[in-house]
C-alpha cells in the first residue's frame, strides 16, 4: 500500500484540496438542513431546495459534457473560479438571519449547486488526470472527509446553541476557514496536469520529463478526438450497470446524513445508552474512516468492481438491520452504513479511471458524475419524506431496496464488454487498437 500512497508533495496537496472541498460540500449543504432546518423553513423545505438545485447542477454538467468539456483547456482555472464562488456563498449561509428567509433559501440553493460542481465535478476531473491508476487509494483517503465531518456534527450543533441565542456565524467559522484554505491551495499549487508543474501522472518518476510531456500532449489530443461522446456513453449498458449502484449509494449515504439528527432523535432517551447523538455520530465517524480507508485499499489492490460490490452488500445489511425496531439495531445499522458512506463518493472517479482510457476519462466522467448525482439528489427529499411520513422502518426499507438493485447491477457489469465496445469505436474512428483496457480488475 506504501507505493500506492506515494503521491508526491503536489499530489498530497491535491488530496487536501479534494478532501477540504468535500468538507465544504457536507458542512454548507448538509448541516443547514440537518441542524438549522427549523430556523430556515424546515428540513423538508430545505431538502426540496437541495434536490431541485442538485438536479439543476446535473443539467449544467450534462450541457458542459455535451458541448464544452473538450474546450475547457484549463480545468484548474475552472475549479478555482468555482471555489471562489463557494467562499462567497458559504459566507452568506453564515451571516443571513432567519428573518431574511427567502434570501437565505436562495443562497442555500446556490451553495448546493456550486459546491457539488466544485467538489465532485471539477476537482474529480483533476484527480483523474493526475492519478489514473492510483485513484482508488487517493480517493479512499480523500473521502475520509465525509465520515469525519459527519462525526463532528454533534459538536457543531452544541456550538450553535451554546450561548442561548443561535451563533450560526461562530459555529460555521472554523469550516469557512478550511474552505478558504482549500481554494488557496487550488489556486497556488494545483495545475490541470502534473506535468505542468514538473510532476508525473501517478507520480511515476520512472519516465523522463520529456516522455511525460509527450504523453500529456498526446492525452490532450486524445481527449479532443475521444471516441466516447456523450451519446455513446449513455447507450452503453455497462455505464448504467455501474452508475446505478454509485448513485444509489450516494442517495442512501447523503440522504441519511441529512436527517441523522431526526432519525437518531426518534430513539429518545434510549439513545443515551450509546452516548446520545454525539456519541453515535462519533462511532459513525470512526467506522466511516475505517470503511473509507479499507475500501480504498480494496479498490487499489483487487479492483473497483469488487470494492463497489462490498459496499452494496454493506448497504443491504444496513437496510436489513435497520428494519428491526429497536435502538441497538438502529445504532448498528448506522455503523454499517458508515462503512460505505465515505467511499460512496470515491467510486465515480475511480470507476471511470479504472475501466476507461485516461484520454477518455474526462468525457466519460462528465456523464458518470452527473447521472450518479441525479440519483443522489433524490436522497435528502426522499429520506425526509419517508421519515416524517412513515418513520424509520420506511427509510431502511428503501435503503434495502436500493441495495438489492445495486447488487444485481454491479454483478452484471462487465469490464470486458467495455473493452469490446471501446475497440469497436476506435476501429471505426481509425485509431490504433491495443490492450490498454485488457485485464482491468
Amino acid at each position: 500500500m506504501g507505493k500506492n500512497l506515494n503521491f508526491g508533495v503536489r499530489g498530497w496537496l491535491l488530496l487536501i484540496y479534494q478532501a477540504l472541498a468535500f468538507v465544504t460540500f457536507t458542512v454548507f449543504s448538509n448541516w443547514p438542513m440537518n441542524i438549522l432546518g427549523d430556523m430556515y423553513g424546515g428540513a423538508q423545505k430545505l431538502s426540496t431546495i437541495y434536490t431541485v438545485c442538485t438536479l439543476l447542477g446535473i443539467v449544467v454538467q450534462l450541457i458542459i459534457s455535451a458541448f464544452f468539456i473538450r474546450k475547457i483547456k484549463n480545468m484548474k482555472l475552472f475549479s478555482s473560479v468555482l471555489g471562489v464562488i463557494c467562499i462567497v456563498l458559504a459566507l452568506g449561509i453564515m451571516v443571513i438571519p432567519p428573518s431574511m428567509l427567502t434570501f437565505y433559501q436562495i443562497v442555500y440553493g446556490a451553495v448546493v449547486f456550486f459546491t457539488i460542481m466544485w467538489s465532485t465535478f471539477s476537482i474529480g476531473i483533476l484527480v483523474g488526470q493526475w492519478f489514473p491508476r492510483k485513484k482508488g487509494a487517493f480517493m479512499g483517503i480523500a473521502t475520509l472527509a465525509f465520515p469525519i465531518t459527519n462525526g463532528v456534527i454533534g459538536t457543531f450543533a452544541n456550538r450553535v446553541f451554546k450561548f442561548g441565542a443561535p451563533d450560526v456565524f461562530g459555529a460555521f467559522l472554523p469550516y469557512f476557514i478550511l474552505t478558504v484554505i482549500a481554494v488557496l491551495i487550488g489556486i497556488i499549487f494545483i495545475k490541470s496536469y502534473p506535468e505542468q508543474c514538473g510532476g508525473y501522472r501517478d507520480n511515476d518518476k520512472s519516465i523522463t520529463p520529456e516522455v511525460a510531456n509527450a504523453m500529456m500532449e498526446a492525452e490532450i489530443e486524445g481527449k479532443r478526438t475521444s471516441v466516447w461522446k456523450i451519446g455513446r456513453v449513455l447507450t452503453l449498458r455497462d455505464f448504467w450497470l455501474a452508475v446505478i449502484p454509485m448513485g444509489s449509494m450516494l442517495l442512501c449515504a447523503v440522504g441519511f446524513a441529512t436527517q441523522t439528527n431526526a432519525i437518531l432523535g426518534s430513539a429518545g432517551a434510549e439513545l443515551d445508552k450509546f452516548g446520545g447523538f454525539s456519541g453515535v455520530m462519533l462511532m459513525f465517524c470512526i467506522f466511516g474512516i475505517i470503511g473509507s480507508y479499507v475500501l480504498g485499499i480494496v479498490d487499489a489492490r483487487v479492483g473497483t468492481k469488487k470494492a463497489v460490490l462490498i459496499s452494496v452488500i454493506l448497504m443491504v445489511l444496513s437496510g436489513i438491520i435497520g428494519i428491526i425496531p429497536n435502538t441497538f439495531c438502529l445504532v448498528l445499522s448506522v455503523i454499517v452504513l458508515a462503512l460505505f458512506q465515505g467511499s460512496s463518493s470515491n467510486f465515480t472517479v475511480s470507476f471511470t479511471a479504472q475501466y476507461w482510457r485516461r484520454e477518455d476519462f474526462q468525457s466519460v466522467f462528465s456523464c458518470v458524475n452527473p447521472i450518479a448525482n441525479v440519483i443522489q439528489a433524490m436522497g435528502p427529499m426522499m429520506i425526509a419524506a419517508l421519515f416524517f411520513g412513515k418513520g424509520v422502518t420506511a427509510v431502511y426499507t428503501v435503503i434495502l431496496i436500493f441495495g438489492v438493485l445495486s447488487l444485481i447491477c454491479i454483478l452484471l457489469f462487465s469490464a470486458k464488454h467495455v473493452k469490446t465496445v471501446d475497440d469497436r469505436l476506435r476501429k471505426a474512428a481509425g485509431k490504433t487498437l491495443d490492450n490498454e483496457l485488457a485485464d482491468r480488475k
